[in-house]
């Protein structure tokens, strides 16, 4: 009796994934059992088993057949180089760089994919490709309500073509605006989830010359509003695959806007996770060849300097990034700018300075709060319903302020205002905040409304 065959998974790794799409192709293609497919490829049954469940490298040269036979119109071709690539020729100081995942990535290498005037981010090791995929694929697991945005396993086109870009542009558009508005907790979360490893599995698509840079560029968009809602909900391994992949193809398209986005929200997260050395770095990678990106993108980048700065408790050099951050500012044309920048206006700009200077009041004692608590307010005056979240925490930040620094009855109705803001919205961050209030108002236990703002927190964050 035939032994049925063994479940694939193929998040497991490269050479899993790989295997995994050759089965399913071969099945869609009518070969029901290795036998007749192996004999159609002329190699063995053995091979093709091993090499469908992810036991055995796939030789180089079986990759076109496969698509010869399978007519998938070059999709191994192009594939192998991602999942198996030559670890034979990996640089000699391609150990000497890790993440905080331990996992290895080489950034040197001669020359960049924006040209040969600007260092690259973008390794020309194919280990890095590899260890790429395997993390996309591994952290982007399908969902159980995947359905409602794409099937669980969503059937990818035989070519890119326009239509694909255009779902992934208002894709990416539509979970910006429900994460700003509510948070990336709950359904828009497993949608973030599911999308990009949809958009993971176009990469591997056909794509006509004509459309190439719209395609990657679509894909980093992507990447950097799901890896932001990974990231407000703390699945900071999958918030980091997501912004990855965003930079890797917004550099291989040669976005620069794309890739100071990426570099900026890579900033954010290190400098969240209390990693700001980390956070610095990407800041300052992002500002590689500022004179091509606009004023307002170097406005954002200079504030995630001034935020990295203000953790590390460098009070002059977070003052001189808020300074560099606000002459940018000041040079600001909205008609420059990128259409999904059209975010960072006046009141984003005071809040993320707010949050450098906030950083220097509650660390440094002696340290003038009124800046921050200013920039503060015009935050919270200036973020419409669309922003409810950013609007939520600028006011529960101010609230902290002014419970550690100035009236704290002041800050409870402050922080009653910010409950209410932020109350509905699924976002750990807008928690977190909430509790640090929460914290701060504990040495004034003797006064009763702050006890009761206190409770009302325990109430709405669920403790």
């Amino acid at each position: 009796m035939p032994q049925p065959e063994r479940v694939l998974d193929p998040s497991r790794s490269p050479e899993a994934w790989y295997g995994n799409e050759i089965r399913l192709r071969r099945k869609a293609a009518g070969f029901a059992t290795a036998g007749p497919f192996a004999k159609a490829l002329q190699v063995s049954v053995d091979v093709i088993l091993k090499v469908e469940k992810g036991d055995y490298r796939c030789p180089k040269d079986l990759a076109p057949k496969l698509d010869q036979v399978l007519q998938t119109g070059g999709l191994f071709t192009r594939a192998w180089a991602m999942a198996f690539g030559d670890a034979d020729k990996r640089r000699p100081d391609a150990d000497k760089t890790r993440d905080r995942s331990g996992q290895r990535f080489d950034r040197g290498g001669q020359g960049g994919i924006l040209g040969d005037d600007a260092p690259s981010t973008r390794s020309q090791d194919p280990l890095f490709r590899r260890t790429l995929l395997a993390a996309g694929l591994a952290a982007l697991t399908p969902i159980d309500l995947s359905a409602l945005l794409a099937p669980a396993a969503p059937a990818l086109p035989a070519r890119i073509s326009p239509l694909e870009i255009t779902q992934l542009e208002e894709i990416a558009s539509t979970l910006q605006g429900w994460d700003n508005a509510r948070g990336g907790g709950g359904l828009i979360g497993q949608l973030a989830g599911n999308t990009m490893q949809w958009a993971v599995g176009l990469l591997a698509v056909d794509c006509p010359l004509a459309y190439r840079t719209s395609f990657l560029a679509a894909v980093a968009r992507l990447g950097l509003v799901t890896g932001a809602i990974q990231f407000d909900m703390y699945r900071h391994p999958e918030a980091r695959t997501a912004f990855r992949i965003a930079v890797e193809c917004a550099e291989e398209a040669k976005d620069w806007h794309l890739r100071a986005k990426g570099f900026s929200i890579l900033a954010r997260q290190a400098i969240w996770i209390g990693d700001a050395d980390d956070g610095l770095t990407h800041a300052e990678k992002g500002l590689v060849r500022a004179d091509r990106l606009t004023a307002t993108e170097r406005a954002m980048l200079h504030t995630a300097r001034a935020r990295a700065f203000g953790k590390l408790g460098n009070v002059q050099e977070a003052l001189a990034a808020v300074g560099a951050a606000d002459d940018a500012f000041a040079q600001r044309k909205p008609q420059d700018d990128p259409p999904w920048m059209a975010y960072y206006e006046d009141a984003q700009h005071n809040g993320d300075t707010a949050h450098a200077l906030y950083d220097l009041a509650v660390r440094i004692d002696g340290h003038d709060p009124a800046q921050a608590g200013q920039r503060f307010q015009t935050a919270v005056r200036g973020h419409g319903p669309a922003f409810a979240r950013s609007k939520a925490i600028s006011c529960t930040k101010l609230a902290s302020l002014v419970m550690l620094r100035g009236d704290p009855r002041e800050a409870v109705s402050i922080g009653n205002r910010a409950l209410d803001l932020g109350g509905s919205i699924t976002s750990l961050r807008t928690a977190d905040d909430l509790l640090e209030l929460r914290q701060m108002a504990s040495r004034h236990h003797k006064i009763p409304e702050v006890v009761a703002l206190q409770g009302r927190i325990a109430a709405t964050v669920r403790l």
